[in-house]
């Protein structure tokens, strides 16, 4: 470390304006970081784009004076690196992704070892985190093995498939079913604490960028500003928590994904390329064919997937669009396009902070429908069968 920091001393006294580093796993880092602090113009670049021609000669300082070259003709395209502020952001965000994942894998090997048990809660009750399933998991850990005896703890609407929670509970378990359950239940409860630490201090971090700020009537800024009705610039979280699919805490991840500064990405297209959501594009001669996506940003790719998922079962434009994707091709490529569709929004609200998202309604494509040209459409079809069609109003 104190190499690379008199390292970036010499260059600042020598006056170097540029330097290019090339992405090399985790090692350009240091250097990104530290000559970054100390005021100099950093450049981080694929090296893929930044080979020398083969056949050459390739050494280290071979390399160097290729890099220098590229440089000085601006003939390198720089890879996103988000400022400090952002990327610690991140490293609070991703924390929690991890978190919350560990904690759902210990449910599923809660429910596993139920089913070892015979017992299957999860074909009566929605889901094991309910306060129902947990207050029967506790008594099963205590010993208590009738089936009516727990189906009795159910709380509220589950009270009425009493009959078929005892015969989901009426079980073999045993005492060691009970112990290994109080070792998953204590390693789920374990991760609650630290995951609302981190969304507090997540929610904390995002509203002290002077990006994410809001602008109220008055003109002032600042981080409580903007949340008014009338305020003509929102604060970016809750500009894009208004999205269906999106609330406040996954704004603050998706914001860590994809930065507040639009300006790197000249286009929403260009940030959907970049997160990995759109298909390459390779053409020789007249043909084109297109190609997987690229690697992009997965955490940022999860984070869109979970609002794509929350705005497909809302009645909203995002929704009934949805819907129709799926009918036709099916509901993992209709996630992908929700999600594509989220990140261009996402990019408008980012890149004009005025602006406000506006739903078109679940019937913005019904209304636009050519109801002639669609009778027309059915009637050839129809035709083609062999049948007469007569149309006749309805009344």
């Amino acid at each position: 470390m104190s190499a690379v920091r008199e390292l970036a001393r010499t260059l600042v006294r020598e006056g170097i304006e540029m330097v290019t580093p090339e992405s090399a796993s985790d090692y350009w880092r240091i250097w990104y970081y530290v000559l970054e602090a100390a005021g100099l113009a950093v450049q981080l670049v694929n090296a893929s784009q930044a080979r020398n021609l083969p056949g050459r000669p390739r050494t280290d300082r071979l390399d160097a004076m290729w890099l220098a070259r590229l440089t000085e003709k601006g003939l390198l395209r720089p890879s996103f690196v988000p400022p400090p502020e952002i990327r610690e952001l991140r490293d609070y965000t991703r924390a929690r992704t991890h978190l919350t994942q560990d904690r759902t894998r210990c449910w599923q090997r809660l429910e596993k070892l139920l089913e070892g048990a015979l017992i299957k809660v999860s074909s009566v009750a929605s889901k094991l985190t309910t306060v129902s399933a947990r207050d029967m998991i506790e008594a099963m850990i205590r010993g208590e093995r009738g089936p009516q005896v727990l189906a009795a703890l159910a709380r509220g609407r589950m009270k009425a498939r009493h009959g078929a929670l005892a015969e989901a509970l009426a079980g073999m378990s045993g005492d060691h079913h009970g112990e290994l359950a109080r070792m998953l239940l204590d390693q789920i409860d374990f991760p609650g604490a630290r995951i609302a630490r981190l969304t507090t201090r997540i929610t904390g971090l995002t509203a002290a960028i002077p990006a994410a700020w809001g602008t109220g009537a008055d003109g002032s800024t600042g981080p409580g500003a903007g949340t008014g009705p009338d305020d003509p610039v929102l604060p970016a979280v809750q500009r894009l928590d208004e999205i269906p699919g999106i609330s406040a805490e996954l704004a603050c991840s998706i914001i860590a994904g994809t930065g507040l500064d639009m300006t790197r990405f000249p286009a929403a297209a260009h940030l959907v390329s970049w997160a990995g959501l759109c298909p390459r594009t390779i053409q020789s001669g007249p043909g084109k064919r297109a190609a997987g996506t690229g690697q992009g940003d997965t955490c940022l790719r999860c984070y869109l997937g979970q609002a794509a998922s929350g705005a497909a079962r809302t009645s909203t434009f995002l929704g009934e669009r949805f819907g129709r994707i799926a009918r036709r091709r099916g509901r993992a490529r209709a996630q992908a396009a929700i999600a594509r569709s989220l990140l261009v929004i996402i990019w408008h609200l980012l890149a004009d902070p005025q602006a406000r998202f506006t739903d078109p309604g679940p019937d913005y494509y019904a209304t636009r429908t050519d109801k002639n040209r669609k009778a027309r459409s059915h009637i050839r079809q129809l035709q083609a069968l062999g049948y007469t069609v007569t149309l006749t109003q309805a009344a």
